[in-house]
């Protein structure tokens, strides 16, 4: 599947019209046939390497409002192994940093246009710092938006004990009543304490989510297959020696959340300071996710961010 259209581009300064194609690829890797999407010539043009998008569990279609203020670079993004298009035939259904890093590491290379600089949020941030870590010369700049791993927070072991919470909650009653466990464990302010387990169960309906169970538990959200995400362990020596340049970012609006948390502990174990961008955990997002955030913004930020290395 392939769709062209025109946009107006300007490099080195100089303006001009060019028909950028947004092609959708299959790269067929031990496992799975993994899905992803080219925005621009390849190699790319004005000097700049690829932009890689990445999240966990989102797939592509996430970063279509982020991509449209990058019309002038080549932007590149995929389906996770066994999310969205990417259909996996290992008969495997977990979802690790380590598997999605080595399939990032193919990716990287199939598109034989050098290192790239990658924007990862959420879970996308985890695979980027593995794939840092075990590939180095992939990434010129990595920004990691609220990667949320739990081993950086001083609160760690209340903090799997929450995500059980939500876990549990999703086994027992269904979509409705895990999501909603789950956006009150990373809607809660500070560490998790006795105050945040006294909390009665949320009503899915305070959400707007369904009640009803359709009997389904293998959400990767929602279920464990997604665990070894929020329990990876970052190597801080390989990452700080590494070539490439990292950024850890954490969304002005996400203060004292979970994941804001995870941001910060991050690159503290790394010996910086989060680098704040504008909205929320998913403020590079269009409004029809119903969870807008301000991506012109973030754009603009995330631009001036790449430009500083």
């Amino acid at each position: 599947m392939i769709a062209g259209r025109y946009r107006a581009c300007s490099t080195a300064g100089r303006s001009f019209s060019v028909m950028t194609k947004t092609q959708t690829h299959t790269l067929a890797l031990p496992g799975v046939d993994l899905v992803y999407d080219v925005r621009g010539p390849l190699p790319p043009v004005g000097g700049r390497p690829a932009l890689v998008m990445i999240g966990q569990p989102m797939t592509a279609e996430g970063f279509d409002s982020l991509a449209a203020h990058f019309t002038d670079r080549t932007v590149v993004t995929y389906d996770p192994r066994g999310l969205g298009r990417s259909i996996r035939k290992d008969a495997r259904s977990d979802h690790t940093p380590q598997h999605q890093a080595a399939d990032l590491h193919l990716l990287v290379e199939a598109l034989g246009a050098g290192p790239v600089d990658m924007f990862a949020s959420s879970g996308g941030a985890v695979t980027a710092l593995e794939l840092v870590a075990t590939h180095p010369g992939d990434v010129v700049t990595l920004v990691a938006h609220e990667p949320p791993i739990n081993a950086v927070l001083p609160d760690a072991a209340a903090a799997e004990r929450a995500r059980a919470a939500f876990h549990e909650a999703y086994q027992a009653k269904g979509t409705g009543a895990g999501m909603a466990a789950f956006i009150a464990m990373t809607s809660w302010q500070g560490e998790f304490t006795d105050a945040y387990f006294a909390q009665p169960e949320p009503d899915p309906v305070m959400f707007g989510l369904p009640t009803d169970d359709d009997g389904t538990r293998d959400d990767p959200l929602l279920s464990k297959n997604s665990w070894a995400i929020s329990d990876y362990r970052p190597d801080a020596g390989a990452l700080t020696a590494a070539p490439t340049r990292i950024v850890i970012a954490v969304g002005e609006e996400s203060a004292g959340t979970y994941t804001a948390r995870t941001a910060v502990g991050t690159a503290a174990l790394l010996g910086q300071e989060a680098t704040v961008f504008p909205s929320h955990h998913g403020g590079f997002l269009g409004g029809q996710f119903g969870y807008a955030g301000k991506p012109e913004e973030f754009a603009a930020r995330l631009r001036e961010v790449l430009a500083a290395g």
